[in-house]
């Protein structure tokens, strides 16, 4: 691998070179074990530790397929399928695993005893497989995590409907939390010159899964004017929300947990804040009983920020927390859209509230290959920004995944892969210094 590394790291390295690069039988990577899916039996989820369950181990190269390329990844990042990953909730990932494997030799491949996690990189392209015509060793790129197959007429229309469509690192094997990454090609996209290779690494599943939900006709199709209620507006997938609201003319009504994340708001953008720890909103008064007066003190602070309007749309993640109120705080005709759930699967609202006001629930899962290279190419122009706060190595996987299972992050939290220090990889310094401001700002420094 060091070759590889000093390769990348010359900045000035032939594409002829890259391709005569010798690619390693082994590599570094972040796993969990099959065998090892119960050691947190009887835990409560938030007692589940990360740092147990993922190893940093040396594995095997898989077979390159056709369509497919090796990157070599110098920079990855923490998503909460990392997390949900490592302490086997809702479900082992292996039951994916041995699915796919049912499916074609090549899927075969990803049915292992151990699972490469990890759902976002930045680095360099090493080997392309057959069929791969619009990539070559040396690209740098970003990677997003939709894996389809599109043997099915179903998926042609919008990928993400593929009855064979997995998120990458989560659903398949061979993630990006490693020094090499198996992706697809269609999954490659070009890496932001601006920005350092664990910045580029950062925002492709969230800024993706934003643009989708609130911005695509897929999702909330939001438009110049809405109000936007975003739940976790300072996080990885809240921050992208908040700038897509303030970039696309609508007004974020920002939800945060502290005075911090609603400083990082205020430094994205947006005006309208509401602190729960001011609030402190108790939306379930026992365990199976939701609170209705505290739905209406919610939908009553919102209209006192925005002059009396209620919310066109509610950007909804949390889940079980929070549903229940977001339906009752949407406007007549409104729409919830929702992905993910980590507060919890099982949802419960009033349905008098939506029925009756004509509201929308829009479930909306990742996005499509189009989606994220829109999403990417506006990183790329500087008009959407990385939302990454801290940095840690491949070996600090599990304390990481810790973290931000314990919800001590802020935006992303980034991982150095083959990268050996932060900093490294900014090819256009001169776009960088034109946006430097922000994307300090952005960082939170």
């Amino acid at each position: 691998m060091q070759q590889i590394l000093d390769a990348i790291l010359a900045g000035d390295t032939s594409k002829e070179d890259f391709a005569n690069l010798d690619v390693p039988e082994s590599y570094r990577a972040v796993t969990i074990h099959k065998d090892e899916v119960d050691i947190f039996e009887g835990q409560e989820s938030r007692d589940k530790d990360p740092r147990k369950s993922l190893h940093v181990e040396d594995v095997a190269l898989p077979e390159l397929g056709p369509g497919e390329a090796y990157v070599a990844v110098m920079a990855s990042a923490i998503n909460y399928n990392t997390v949900w990953t490592s302490i086997f909730e809702p479900m082992p990932t292996f039951g994916f695993l041995e699915r796919y494997g049912k499916i074609s030799p090549l899927g075969k491949r990803h049915d292992l005893p151990y699972h490469v996690v990890g759902s976002d990189l930045s680095g360099v392209v090493l080997k392309t497989g057959l069929g791969v015509h619009s990539w070559n060793p040396g690209d740098e790129v970003v990677a997003h995590c939709l894996s389809v197959e599109l043997e099915s007429s179903d998926g042609h229309n919008d990928t993400m409907l593929d009855p064979e469509q997995r998120i990458w690192g989560f659903e398949t094997n061979f993630g990006g939390l490693a020094h090499i990454a198996l992706v697809k090609s269609n999954q490659l996209m070009p890496k932001p010159d601006h920005l350092t290779w664990e910045e580029a690494a950062s925002p492709g599943l969230v800024n993706s899964t934003a643009y989708r939900q609130l911005v695509s006709r897929n999702g909330a199709g939001m438009k110049q004017g809405d109000n936007v209620l975003i739940w976790g507006a300072s996080g990885g997938l809240g921050g992208f929300a908040t700038q897509y609201a303030v970039n696309g003319g609508a007004t974020p009504i920002c939800v945060v947990s502290n005075d911090e994340k609603a400083e990082i708001c205020r430094k994205m953008g947006a005006e309208l804040i509401i602190n729960r720890s001011e609030e402190d909103w108790k939306f379930w008064s026992d365990e199976n009983t939701q609170d209705p007066k505290e739905w209406r003190r919610l939908g009553k602070k919102i209209r006192e920020l925005t002059g009396g309007e209620d919310v066109d749309i509610v950007f909804e993640h949390p889940g079980k927390e929070t549903f229940g109120a977001s339906v009752f705080a949407a406007r007549k005709g409104g729409t919830i859209v929702t992905c993910a759930s980590t507060s919890g699967y099982m949802h419960q609202y009033d349905n008098r509230y939506l029925w009756m006001n004509l509201k929308k629930i829009v479930g909306s899962h990742f996005a499509n290959y189009r989606e994220s290279w829109e999403a990417n190419r506006l990183i790329s122009k500087g008009m959407i920004h990385p939302t990454l706060s801290r940095t840690y190595s491949l070996d600090e996987v599990g304390q990481a995944s810790l973290d931000v299972h314990h919800n001590k992050h802020q935006g992303k939290v980034g991982v150095l892969c083959l990268a050996p220090e932060e900093g490294l990889g900014v090819r256009d310094a001169q776009f960088r210094e034109q946006h430097v401001d922000a994307i300090n700002r952005f960082r939170g420094v």
